[in-house]
């Protein structure tokens, strides 16, 4: 487990980490959230010993390690650059560590081809970093990182820099990569797709402090606040109420009902709109609206299905009701 308690970081009058306090399990995959200078990558940092708080106490695995250097933390960093020694193969490079150590050889060359087996760079052992793609010099960084046996993986924005369909190759296996090994990973990211697909564990990060930690699943359907609801994936402001896209109902009827049970939208009522655009996302549509009695611009998204069937024209009147608002405490 790592514990942070307390955690303060000023930057003169910034406070990065303000009286900053959270827990991670041991062997979770927890997702670091939050807008730029929110104070993730500064948590991140000081939990590898990159940075020195202010105050507070980090503790991995029981151990206080505040002023631990970093290389004495057993933990394993990687981060959005590749930060790959050009002039080595990606053996050699994901065998650094281990040389260090003065491992054996033959334990050296055994750990370095079962990790490019896990990975996905079996057969890649010869090749030097410039002779791969960002998606495959990323994986090389995180063998090395894990090829030290280290009790903690540290993530930086490990995707940053790739392209959107690498990066969503490797969430995927990421994911896998983790429920394989079971190190205790820590993903710092801006993505909220990014941490809702990876994450069993999501810390909303703002202004320094935690707003909310819990399951993606928790986060999204129980939000503490309005900012983690709007962080935390596409809102729309419907008659003074944050709902999400896909929980607003689009119709020509200006009576539409919806489902009666806990935890519906009764009190928010019907707007009637003009249809803005519409705009066709695959296999679903986002129905941009205008409310007709404030001017104010909101989006619904609605199934290919139902926008067929609607056979929705920009410059219309329909009307549009919530079908869920989430229970978030004043």
């Amino acid at each position: 487990m790592i514990s942070v308690i307390g955690a303060r970081k000023n930057y003169g009058d910034f406070a990065a980490l303000d009286d900053l306090t959270l827990e991670i399990p041991a062997g979770s995959l927890t997702a670091l959230l939050g807008p730029s200078g929110s104070g993730k990558s500064t948590l991140l940092r000081s939990i590898a010993g990159l940075e020195n708080p202010d105050g507070g106490t980090i503790t991995i695995a029981g151990k206080d390690v505040t002023g631990v250097p970093p290389q004495k933390r057993d933990i394993g960093f990687v981060f959005q650059h590749y930060a790959a020694f050009k002039h080595m193969t990606v053996r050699d490079n994901v065998a650094f560590g281990l040389k260090i150590r003065k491992r054996p050889k033959n334990e050296i060359t055994k750990k370095v081809n079962d990790l490019l087996e896990i990975v996905g760079l079996d057969g890649f052992q010869h090749r030097y970093p410039a002779q791969l793609s960002g998606g495959q010099r990323q994986r090389m960084a995180l063998a090395r990182a894990l090829a030290v046996d280290p009790q903690v993986l540290l993530l930086d924005e490990p995707f940053g820099a790739l392209d959107a369909k690498v990066r969503e190759d490797l969430r995927t296996w990421l994911r896998r990569l983790h429920d394989e090994v079971h190190v205790t990973t820590v993903l710092v990211t801006h993505d909220q797709e990014e941490a809702l697909d990876v994450a069993d564990r999501i810390a909303v990060l703002n202004k320094g402090r935690i707003e909310q930690v819990g399951t993606p699943r928790d986060l999204y359907d129980r939000p503490a606040n309005h900012f983690v609801m709007s962080f935390l994936g596409p809102v729309a402001k419907l008659n003074g109420q944050l709902v999400r896209p896909h929980d607003i109902r689009v119709g020509r009827d200006p009576s539409m009902a919806v489902a009666q049970k806990a935890g519906t939208a009764e009190s928010a009522g019907v707007t009637r709109a003009t249809v803005e655009r519409v705009v066709h996302l695959g296999f679903e549509v986002r129905v941009e609206l205008r409310n007709a009695a404030t001017g104010d611009l909101f989006a619904a998204q609605v199934t290919r299905g139902d926008s067929e069937a609607l056979q929705l024209q920009e410059g219309e009147t329909v009307y549009a009701r919530a079908t869920l608002i989430p229970d978030i405490p004043s």
